[in-house]
């Protein structure tokens, strides 16, 4: 057993005997070894932590199976037997016992891994087939426990006699079952086995009863709120004004000393470890959270601090190096008292702690997720010192591991140790030694406000050996993403729909986008869903206004919100531009700090696809100054209590992003269009004029060249002439216009859910304040021009809020949209005006239906669409899967923002946004 173990082995009996004394029991072991009265054997409690290898010992036939079978599920069980059967289609099949065996070890580990309670039934009296078991418990840092049924041999012959498989076993394999039982009884703890319990006879097998116990790291049902605060080494005044700044009272003995602190609102205080050594007071600091933990009012976990001063206190030969002899003299002031009442405190004291419904581990050094609710030397040990790369550094001290970067857990992990500056959040961890005794400050952490609190040292009390690192292990330069928080088939969990599942053919298309053409993920916190159309309208309802002629009407529109309960919409004009992420940061420094990126980078303008809009790095930069400048004069900063905006947005004109795709499918149909039919038309026109009957074929023709000029007309409206493409000297953002038209997020909260009017209030505030950000100082703006000169950047976007179960307003919105099309807009689309809903049944409802006007359809489904033929065939669309698909991704881009507001590590963010990237590599018409 490893001095590790020896530790958490003689933590775990101190605290099993702590709790059979508050029981009003004896040890259980004892008890079990010496002869009991009837009354006593009436009810033997066997206590089972709820994490742990259970191993049943005993002969054949010593009812190890009945035993199990009563007191355990049927998938905690493990059978040897069952094992056997397995592999050989035999369960008394001696020669496939081995491979029985390795079977039973697979399965066994498998769940431990899980966090699973998992019973072994086979004989094990063999010391070589526990010490497997054992081993096996110590991977997977679960306590092992031994329940032995030590039945006489005449009931275990009986037993096996009653059974045909074992009719004709020899009496002497039971015998020598018997002689290895009582060979093994003497050294079962020294084995390993943490808990020991020993069944004598039937009547004890009988009267047994399995008690599960919460392990003592397991306090997973306290959910705070909780103060968390860092190394304090001996800083007591600096402890008590911490303490106050967070709102504790101090309470003081006869002496004037501290010996509690209590929360007026119930809070807790939860201390990090390293309570001692260097300061000016451990001994104070000691009495002080001595006190509030005995009253309830705190939680503490061990430093290696206080592990080095309890092996002192325990006579133990240490080193009084690091600040422990400046302990040692200031204990020596203090009585014998309560030096005793230290040593049991620290003794006491459990390696870690998982609360908060598992969603917070609290230790001193940092603790990797498989080890969270862990009971081991190996865990108590990486709890109280971490772990090294072997190296040291130029000062002679250990080289940190840096776990915290490969962190992947869902749980916070709140830890000290290592002193740094300044507090950072990587992937979920925080380190709270912000260096107080160093003259550097204490910190403490406000869960689950994720709030940070800290007081300034009174004077640097102890020089470090080294200056204090810029950083926490790890760093923000860290690695932030890996390979497999992506790949492969995933399953991510969403507030607002649950489980959402992203096929592994889809995650591969994704990566390849977001590897080779995305921005910097840390610059890409949200992507947009894709839109559900409206229902098709239907043709036979008659009259221009209820949808004839129309491929989408928005009539359909208002139809579906009202069938889902949903009474007010807002009507948003839909600019013809491309969907446009801007992240703005209030300036580099702000960027820096909250992002990680380098220098010159203050923000990010991408594509619904994660891909920058500009090829060059100086338009971004402008753009992202414009909406910064405008930001500020609208007083949104201060407002919004930020110092970076997320916006969702249009931006145009279409041909910035469509280039491609204007010239080699929408111009070259325009063209051969123009080239054709003038020279069809003058044949046809000559035709008729000699008489030749070619009337119904001439009016065709002429139809169709009507419908390639619409298609012409059509898209050219969304394309226009920008910077660089203008005349010399003009403004560089001449003609790019900007249609923000949500905030989704600032710093520390998602403003997903703001109703669409407040959002465009703000939007419109933005607006108004370019006009003096264009003008400058004393100057009056001059408006906006599309192809003109003008330097405004913002466009507003139109709206009209309906009542849908209004026919009059219905028919507003309606006539608003026909007026909105007839002058080449695009459309509109439809959102509830309280933004986030859900209908009755609880699911979520469409965030926004696009209504896209006759004529932009025409771009989309061909110059010839609207011909009655044409349209009864469009009309059969299948549009289930794509509305679904707005639905999932909706769900994810919801995700993504709210775990960036609660300020979770970029691979939780990203895990949400790649999902939404994966799941637009689903085939859907792209038409729709």
């Amino acid at each position: 057993m490893t001095d590790a173990d020896r530790t958490e082995y003689e933590h775990e009996k101190q605290h099993q005997h702590q709790r059979e004394d508050q029981q009003g029991s004896g040890g259980e072991r004892e008890s079990a070894r010496r002869p009991q009265p009837s009354a006593e054997r009436a009810r033997r409690t066997l206590a089972v932590p709820d994490l742990s290898l259970v191993v049943l010992i005993g002969a054949t036939g010593s009812g190890k199976s009945t035993f199990a079978a009563r007191h355990f599920k049927p998938t905690e069980v493990i059978s040897s037997d069952f094992c056997r059967g397995l592999v050989s289609d035999d369960e008394n099949d001696q020669s496939a016992s081995r491979d029985a065996f390795d079977v039973l070890h697979f399965i066994a580990g498998k769940r431990l891994a899980a966090g699973r309670l998992t019973v072994v039934d086979a004989t094990n009296v063999q010391s070589e087939a526990r010490a497997q078991l054992v081993r096996l418990a110590r991977e997977h840092d679960v306590l092992p426990v031994a329940i032995v049924l030590d039945v006489p041999e005449q009931v275990c012959a009986a037993r096996n006699a009653e059974r045909a498989d074992r009719a004709g076993l020899p009496r002497r394999v039971i015998q020598r079952h018997q002689r290895e039982l009582r060979r093994s009884l003497r050294h079962l703890e020294r084995e390993g086995f943490r808990k020991v319990h020993i069944l004598r006879g039937q009547e004890e097998v009988e009267a047994a009863e399995i008690v599960t116990e919460r392990r003592f790291n397991d306090l997973r049902h306290l959910t705070g709120p909780f103060d968390i605060i860092g190394d304090i080494h001996g800083c007591r005044s600096e402890l008590e004004s911490l303490l106050g700044r967070l709102g504790y009272a101090l309470e003081r003995d006869a002496l004037g000393r501290s010996v509690d602190a209590v929360h007026p609102e119930g809070r807790t205080a939860v201390f990090v470890g390293d309570l001692v050594d260097r300061g000016p007071d451990s001994p104070g600091v000691l009495r002080l959270v001595m006190g509030m933990t005995g009253a309830g009012h705190a939680l503490c976990v061990p430093g290696n601090h206080e592990n080095k001063l309890g092996r002192y206190l325990k006579g133990r030969n240490v080193q009084h190096t690091h600040g422990l002899a400046e302990t040692i003299e200031q204990l020596e002031k203090e009585d014998d008292t309560f030096r005793a009442e230290v040593a049991d405190f620290i003794r006491g004291l459990v390696s870690h702690y998982v609360l908060d419904g598992g969603g917070l581990v609290v230790c001193h050094a940092g603790l990797p997720e498989k080890y969270h609710g862990r009971t081991s030397g190996r865990v108590r040990s990486f709890a109280l010192y971490g772990d090294t790369t072997g190296e040291t550094d130029e000062f002679g001290l250990p080289v940190r591991y840096p776990w915290a970067e490969e962190y992947r857990g869902r749980a916070a992990v709140v830890y000290g140790h290592t002193p740094t500056p300044r507090v950072n959040w990587l992937n979920n961890t925080i380190c709270l030694d912000t260096g107080c005794v160093f003259g550097g400050t204490m910190t403490a952490l406000r869960w689950p406000e994720r709030e940070l609190v800290d007081v300034p040292a009174e004077k640097v009390w102890y020089e470090p050996a080294k200056p204090l690192a810029t950083e926490a292990p790890g760093g923000t330069d860290g690695r932030p993403l890996d390979l497999d928080d992506v790949a492969g088939r995933r399953i991510v969990e969403t507030r607002y729909m649950g489980r959402l599942a992203v096929k592994e053919e889809n995650a591969a298309a994704a990566l390849e986008v977001m590897s080779r053409f995305a921005i910097d993920p840390r610059l890409l916190p949200y992507l947009p869903p894709t839109m559900a159309p409206c229902a098709t309208s239907k043709a036979e309802t008659g009259g221009e206004t209820a949808g004839e002629g129309y491929l989408e009407h928005p009539a359909e529109a208002f139809a579906a919100y009202r069938a889902d309960g949903v009474r007010e919409v807002v009507c948003e004009e839909k600019h013809m531009g491309s969907r446009a992420m801007v992240l703005v940061c209030r300036d580099e420094a702000a960027a820096r700090e909250r992002f990680g990126v380098p220098e010159g980078v203050s923000g990010a303008l991408y594509t619904r696809t994660g891909r920058p809009f500009f090829d060059d790095p100086e338009t971004t930069e402008r753009i992202l100054r414009r909406v910064r400048e405008c930001a500020e004069r609208a007083g949104l900063w201060g407002e919004l209590e930020t110092d970076w905006l997320l916006l969702d947005a249009e931006l145009m004109p279409w041909s910035l992003k469509a280039t491609g795709l204007l010239r080699k499918q929408y111009a070259a149909v325009g063209a051969a269009s123009g080239a054709v039919f003038p020279g069809a038309l003058g044949a046809l026109e000559a035709a008729a004029a000699r008489g030749v009957d070619v009337a119904t074929l001439l009016d065709r023709q002429r139809d169709r060249a009507s419908d390639a000029a619409a298609f012409t007309e059509a898209y050219r409206r969304y394309c226009w002439r920008v910077g660089a493409e203008r005349p010399t000297g003009t403004d560089e953002l001449a003609g790019i216009r900007l249609a923000p038209f949500q905030i989704l997020a600032v710093q520390g909260r998602s403003l997903a859910g703001l109703a669409h009017t407040d959002q465009l209030a703000m939007i419109d505030r933005l607006i108004e304040a370019e006009a003096d950000v264009v003008a400058g100082p004393g100057t009056a703006a001059a408006p906006a021009e599309r192809d003109g000169g003008a330097t405004a950047l913002l466009a507003p976007t139109r709206r009209l809020v309906v009542d849908t179960g209004d026919e009059a307003s219905v028919a507003a919105g309606i006539a608003w949209w026909l007026d909105l099309t007839a002058d080449g807009g695009e459309g509109m689309v439809v959102k509830p005006l309280q933004a986030l809903i859900r209908g009755a049944d609880g699911r979520l409802i469409q965030p926004g239906i696009k209504c896209r006007g006759r004529e932009y359809l025409r771009i989309i489904y061909g110059p010839e669409y609207t011909r009655p033929e044409n349209l009864r065939r469009l009309r059969v669309r299948h549009l289930g899967h794509k509305r679904s698909l707005a639905l999932r991704e909706y769900a994810l881009g919801l995700e993504a923002l709210d775990r960036m507001a609660d300020g979770e590590p970029l691979w939780r963010v990203h895990e949400a946004v790649f999902a939404v990237l994966a799941l637009e590599s689903e085939p859907v018409d792209p038409r729709l």
